[in-house]
C-alpha cells in the first residue's frame, strides 16, 4: 500500500484549518514540497510520518518559528499567506500550541503559569487581584476535568495533568473569543514522556475535548495511541502530503507503510530467536531500591523483556547491572564469573552497556559533536603518546554514522542537530561497537519516529545474533512483543510470571500487569 488514490479527502466547506501548496528550503534541502492539510472541526487529526517527512517543519511554520517559501493558510474563512505568517497572525488564527517541552515552570503555581500566559489580573496600581486570579483558573480548570488547587506548583502534578495543564493553560481564552469553537489545539508529542498508563489518561481526555467541539491536530509516534483517539490522519513522506485518510479506521502497518513508502515488517513480532544455553547473565535474591529478590536469566542471544507498572523496579534493576546503584543483597554473574561492579566503569569492564531512558540529562552530551559522543566509551584507543588521533576518530564515526543509518550531515555536526531517533541510534552505537555482553535499554524507543524504531529494532536484533545477551524495560507491550523472546513481569520486587513472548497479544500482556496490580490490592485488604 504505497499510495492512497481512493482514500476520501476533506470535502470544501468542511474545513477548521486548510494548507496547500506549503513549501520550504533550508538551503540545497527541500523540506516541504508543496505539502498540504485539510482538518475537519471537532476532531482529532493526526499529522504523521518519519525523521525528515516535513510534519515538525510544517508544526514551525504554523507556529511562526520558520516562514514558509511558499504556502497559503485558511482557518475559519480567512487566507493567510505563510511566507509572511508571523505568531501574531498564529494567535488571530485562534492556533494554539503545546509542545513536547511544556513550556511551565515548574517552581511556579498552576496560576501563576496560566498569569505568566494571559496576564496577571490587576487592582489600582500594580496590587495582583489574586483571588480574582485563582477563580478563573479554578473555573478553567474545572472545564477540563482538572480539579486540583490552582495554587499547586506545577512540580507537584502527576505527568498527565502537567500536560493537560498545559492544553488548558493554551485554551484558556477560548470562552473569550469571538468564536469559543474556532481555536485550534497543536499537540506535538504530548505523550512522549508519559509512561503507558498516563498516556491513556491523557489521550481519553483529549477524545472528550474533540467529542466536545475542539479542533485538535496531534503529531505523534506512538501508533497505537494514535490510533486510539484520531479520526482522520494526513501523512508527509519526504516533504510530501502522500495520504489524507478521513474517518478512517486503518491499520497500524498500512500507516507505516504508507510512512514508509514499502512494506516493513521490522515492528511486527518475529519468531524467537536462536539463543544459546550459555548463561551471558544471571541474577539471584537481588534487592536494590524497590527490588525485593528478584531472580533473572539471560542467555547468549536471547532478548529478555523487563514489564511492570511505574515503580516495580524495571529501571533499577537494569541500573543495578549497569553499577549505577548498589544492591543491598544478591548476587550477579556474567559469563559464569561474579559481577560485583563498584562503579559504572566496573560495570563496562565486565561487558554492561545501558541506554538509559532519559537521553538528553543521562546519555547525551549536548554540546559536543556527533563523533565526540560516539568516541566517548573508547576514548583510550585514539591516545597515543602523541596525543589525540582525530583522524581515526572521525574515520571510526564516519563508519558508525553509515553502518546504523543515522541520518547527520557528518561526524562534526552537534549531537543536537539531529532528531530524537538519531541521536538514539548514535548512544546505541557508542555502546555497541564494544560488542557488549549485556544490553541492557530502558525505553528504548521513548519519543523516536516509527521509521527509526524500525533502525533501532534491526540494530537490536543484530546484535543479539552476534551473542549479545538484551535487556529491554518498557512500559509499550507491543515493543516487547516486537522485539523479545521472554518478557518477565515484576511485581512488589520480584519476579511473578517468565512468559514467551509468541503466545501473547498486547492484550494479554496488559491484563497480566493489571491482574499483577489487581492481586497486590487484594493482597494489601486481606
Amino acid at each position: 500500500m504505497t499510495a492512497a488514490p481512493d482514500l476520501p479527502t476533506v470535502t470544501e466547506g468542511a474545513t477548521a484549518l486548510s494548507i496547500s501548496g506549503l513549501t520550504k528550503r533550508f538551503g540545497a534541502t527541500l523540506a516541504l514540497d508543496e505539502a498540504s492539510l485539510a482538518v475537519r472541526p471537532g476532531t482529532v487529526h493526526a499529522l504523521l510520518g518519519g525523521n525528515g517527512s516535513g510534519k515538525s517543519t510544517s508544526i514551525k511554520v504554523l507556529a511562526a518559528v520558520h516562514q514558509a517559501d511558499a504556502g497559503q493558510l485558511t482557518v475559519g474563512g480567512r487566507e493567510y499567506d505563510l511566507r509572511s505568517f508571523d505568531s501574531v497572525d498564529a494567535r488571530a488564527a485562534g492556533l494554539r500550541f503545546v509542545h513536547q517541552d511544556l513550556g511551565l515552570f515548574d517552581g511556579l503555581s498552576i496560576a501563576e503559569n496560566f498569569a505568566l500566559d494571559a496576564g496577571f489580573p490587576l487592582q489600582a496600581g500594580t496590587r495582583i487581584r489574586w483571588a480574582h486570579l485563582h477563580e478563573r483558573v479554578t473555573s478553567v480548570l474545572d472545564s477540563y476535568e482538572l480539579h486540583v488547587d490552582p495554587r499547586t506548583p506545577i512540580n507537584e502534578l502527576r505527568p498527565a495533568d502537567r500536560t493537560m495543564v498545559a492544553i488548558a493553560r493554551a485554551l484558556q481564552d477560548a470562552d473569550t473569543s469571538a468564536d469559543g469553537e474556532s481555536l485550534i489545539l497543536v499537540l506535538d508529542e504530548p505523550t512522549a514522556s508519559l509512561a503507558q498508563h498516563e498516556s491513556a489518561l491523557l489521550l481519553a481526555r483529549i477524545r472528550r475535548l474533540a467529542d466536545q467541539g475542539q479542533t485538535v491536530v496531534l503529531v505523534s509516534h506512538r501508533m497505537s495511541e494514535v490510533l486510539s483517539v484520531a479520526d482522520d490522519f494526513t501523512i508527509f513522506r519526504d516533504g510530501r502530503t502522500v495520504a489524507t485518510l478521513v474517518d478512517a479506521s486503518p491499520t497500524e502497518d498500512e500507516l507505516v507503510e504508507l510512512m514508509a513508502g514499502r512494506a516493513v515488517d521490522a515492528l511486527r513480532p518475529v519468531a524467537a530467536s536462536s539463543a544459546a544455553d550459555e548463561l551471558r547473565l544471571e541474577v539471584r535474591g537481588l534487592v536494590s531500591g524497590p527490588l525485593a529478590g528478584i531472580d533473572l536469566q539471560a542467555r547468549r542471544g536471547e532478548i529478555v523483556g523487563v514489564a511492570g507498572l511505574v515503580g516495580s523496579g524495571r529501571s533499577s534493576l537494569l541500573r543495578t547491572i549497569f553499577g549505577d546503584l548498589s544492591p543491598r543483597a544478591g548476587t550477579m554473574s556474567i559469563n559464569g564469573r561474579p559481577h560485583v561492579p563498584r562503579d559504572v566503569a566496573g560495570a563496562m569492564r565486565d561487558g554492561v552497556a545501558l541506554v538509559p531512558e532519559d537521553r538528553g540529562r543521562e546519555a547525551a552530551f549536548a554540546d559536543l559533536t556527533i563523533a565526540d559522543n560516539l568516541s566517548m566509551t573508547r576514548l583510550r584507543t585514539y591516545w597515543s603518546w602523541r596525543g589525540m588521533n582525530a583522524r581515526a576518530e572521525q574515520d571510526v564515526s564516519r563508519r558508525l554514522i553509515s553502518d546504523f543509518r543515522v541520518k547527520a550531515s557528518g561526524p562534526a555536526a552537534p549531537f543536537t542537530s539531529m532528531s530524537g531517533g538519531n541521536q538514539q541510534k548514535v548512544i546505541l552505537a557508542r555502546w555497541l561497537q564494544r560488542d557488549p555482553a549485556v544490553l541492557l535499554l530502558d525505553e528504548p524507543t521513548q519519543g523516536v519516529d516509527v521509521m527509526s524504531r524500525v533502525d533501532i529494532y534491526r540494530t537490536v536484533r543484530e546484535a543479539a545474533r552476534r551473542g549479545t545477551a538484551v535487556l529491554v524495560a518498557s512500559s509499550d507491550a507491543s515493543e516487547l512483543l516486537a522485539l523479545c523472546d521472554r518478557i518477565v513481569i515484576i511485581r512488589e520486587g520480584r519476579v511473578d510470571e517468565d512468559l514467551d513472548a509468541e503466545t501473547l497479544d498486547p492484550d494479554d500482556l496488559t491484563r497480566k500487569l493489571l491482574r499483577a496490580t489487581s492481586v497486590r490490592q487484594e493482597d494489601e485488604t486481606a
